[in-house]
């Protein structure tokens, strides 16, 4: 039995390899056509997301300055966040109406306990990383950076934290 699926596999290569060869011996085939044949494979094959790098800083954080909803916030990258943490002055720079939000939220801080209001992010794009209706978290109080938690990180394909950079990859 494994003597004949041997023998169907080298067949099999074999016809495979012989149209090969015939359709690049076919005279009827323009220049033109071959073109057009190379750039449907070219283009039929996935392209890989070039992966973002958010270098450490000399104080031994990732710092990362981001794009969100079209304005620039700058976080530190906390893996141990469960989410995307806003300080009150950069939610009011992304326009938020602090009044109008439901500080329903109890969090615990490295300053201690406070609370926080649900938002959601259109987007947040870290060098070219780009993840799209983010879930974050206002905080009243006992914040003093925005963080970088895992509702951004976790959505990512992956990343990776070496000695010199975080590695981003969409």
């Amino acid at each position: 039995m494994l003597r004949i699926a041997a023998i169907v596999l080298v067949g099999a290569l074999s016809a495979v390899g012989a149209a090969g060869a015939m359709v690049s011996f076919d005279p009827s085939r323009s220049a033109a056509t071959e073109d057009v044949a190379q750039a449907q494979v070219a283009v039929a094959q996935p392209v890989a997301p070039t992966p973002a790098q958010v270098t450490k800083a000399a104080d031994g954080h990732y710092w990362a300055t981001a794009d969100v909803n079209g304005s620039a916030v700058r976080f530190l990258v906390d893996t141990g966040a469960t989410a995307v943490a806003l300080t009150a002055d950069d939610a009011r720079r992304l326009g938020l109406d602090l009044s109008r939000l439901d500080y329903a939220v109890a969090v615990t801080t490295a300053d201690g306990k406070t609370r926080a209001a649900q938002v959601k992010l259109r987007s947040v794009t870290i060098a070219g990383a780009r993840v799209e209706n983010v879930d974050a978290l206002v905080l009243e109080g006992g914040l003093k950076t925005s963080l970088l938690g895992m509702s951004y990180l976790g959505r990512l394909t992956s990343f990776e934290a070496t000695r010199t950079a975080l590695i981003l990859k969409p």
